[in-house]
């Protein structure tokens, strides 16, 4: 039998100052770990929809993600979501997911993924942003070009080539509304149901929603005007019959819907661009205040001999993957996430006295989980659970208490393309530069948008290894 939560978080207007107080300086992943250790695992959180649930109590996030997954969907997000990108995977549910994963998962497979050569032309692109001379570069925003740089080229088969402009502050059209359209959806989520005022009036928002869909569509339509010629036997000899995988071209193969395929390709570009270059920044950030770090990775990578790494290679680099782990899970991507239920239902903990009884969860509940507080739970991870040390993955099996890349049938499908384009990054800068040295004395400071972020970027300096 389902009993009752005891412990309930009250959205007083002091705790809702303090709220937004935290959001605006960019501490809301603390508040809500604060929050966890103040009041338990999990405890109510009473909204205008009515009583829900916060948690980060892995148990019910296994129930979430996985065991009871049909009872859960993602609730508004959809609507908060659907301007930009439509009926796309990261904006639908039910069977109109089910389709969109079923589209998109074939196209990452491990010979698309293994393609380094894609990867090395992108590095190049991003060495040459980064300062020889000792002086200080924001790598942040350096790996958020190369991110959409390499994103757009293996998703749409073009490169936007950001990072081809000697100064990074100059955006192209497509980049500057793909930016105004991400805040806008971020707005559009804190609104809840008053998102449906969002677009009244809203000119530049509008705009730039409607000027990235067009952008899209001028290349799917030629991706498509080809896929025609080609089954007509019309179409021109590649001349290069050797070239790279490209996912649109794929795409096409499978449905020639303009709309559908632009909804999946900007729903990727998301995911493709963030994912990486937050795990590069938050990767790097580290290292340039972990010198320990820094010598016993780069001793990892010093073992190529300078050669660049294969597929197979970064594979095998124990250390190098510890690094990546230790990461994500102390700076997940997605740090706090959420899902409304479709029915009257259970999860399995937060109830009685002790908190380990299932707990009764009304229809049109909203459940919020802080994967940000699951990932540093001592119970998990040790009493060290807040400090930074690789080598808790030589024996660390935290199962689904550790979700960088999200649980169950949602999880990640390009999580090994993500890994693949981080890892090949990290190795290629460690053997390009022999030290590394912070150039932001203050802690680091977690901005929480559709993703996570640093709110001061990553500046360091970096020595270049003497020739």
């Amino acid at each position: 039998m389902a009993s009752s939560i005891s412990k309930v978080y009250t959205f007083g207007f002091d705790n809702t100052l303090k709220y937004m107080r935290a959001y605006r300086e960019n501490r809301s992943c603390e508040f809500a770990e604060s929050l966890h250790q103040e009041l338990g695992n999990t405890f109510r959180l009473p909204s205008a929809k009515g009583n829900g649930v916060q948690t980060c109590d892995p148990k019910n996030v296994q129930a979430l993600l996985a065991t009871q997954f049909h009872d859960f969907d993602l609730g508004g997000r959809k609507k908060a979501y659907r301007p930009l990108l439509g009926q796309g995977i990261f904006a639908s549910d039910g069977k109109t997911w089910e389709h969109s994963r079923a589209l998109l998962r074939p196209n990452f497979v491990r010979n698309q993924i293994a393609d380094i050569e894609v990867f090395e032309k992108h590095v190049l692109q991003l060495l040459k942003h980064i300062p020889r001379d000792g002086s200080t570069v924001d790598l942040q925003e350096v790996f958020l070009h190369m991110t959409v740089d390499l994103a757009t080229e293996f998703l749409f088969g073009e490169s936007i080539n950001t990072l081809q402009n000697e100064t990074l502050g100059t955006m192209n059209e497509f980049t500057k509304n793909f930016k105004i359209s991400l805040a806008g959806l971020l707005i559009r989520t804190l609104l809840g149901s008053l998102r449906v005022f969002h677009g009244i009036r809203n000119d530049k928002f509008n705009n730039a929603i409607s000027e990235t869909r067009n952008y899209v569509r001028k290349i799917v339509k030629r991706a498509l005007e080809q896929r025609e010629l080609r089954l007509a036997g019309k179409a021109e000899k590649s001349e290069n019959p050797a070239q790279n995988y490209v996912f649109l071209y794929e795409l096409t193969n499978q449905v020639q819907d303009e709309d559908v395929i632009i909804d999946q390709l900007l729903s990727m570009l998301i995911a493709g661009r963030d994912t990486t270059a937050i795990l590069l920044s938050m990767t790097f950030i580290t290292l340039s205040r972990r010198e320990d770090v820094w010598n016993k990775l780069r001793a990892e990578v010093l073992a190529l001999e300078g050669r660049k790494p294969s597929f197979e290679d970064l594979k095998s680099m124990k250390y190098l993957t510890w690094v990546m782990n230790e990461t994500l899970r102390l700076y997940p991507v997605v740090p706090l996430n959420i899902r409304t239920a479709t029915k009257n239902t259970t999860l399995p903990r937060g109830g009685g006295p002790n908190g380990d009884l299932p707990i009764f969860i009304a229809k049109g509940s909203d459940i919020q989980w802080s994967t940000y507080a699951m990932h540093r739970l001592p119970e998990i991870y040790g009493e060290d659970a807040a400090e930074f040390r690789p080598e808790r993955w030589e024996d660390l099996r935290p199962g689904l208490a550790y979700i960088p890349f999200h649980a169950g049938p949602r999880t990640c499908i390009g999580q090994q393309f993500a890994l693949t384009e981080a890892g090949y990054t990290i190795v290629r800068l460690l053997q390009e530069f022999e030290s590394i040295e912070s150039r932001d004395p203050e802690p680091i400071l977690k901005r929480v948008g559709l993703t996570l972020s640093s709110a001061n970027g990553a500046k360091v300096a970096l020595t270049p290894v003497k020739a």
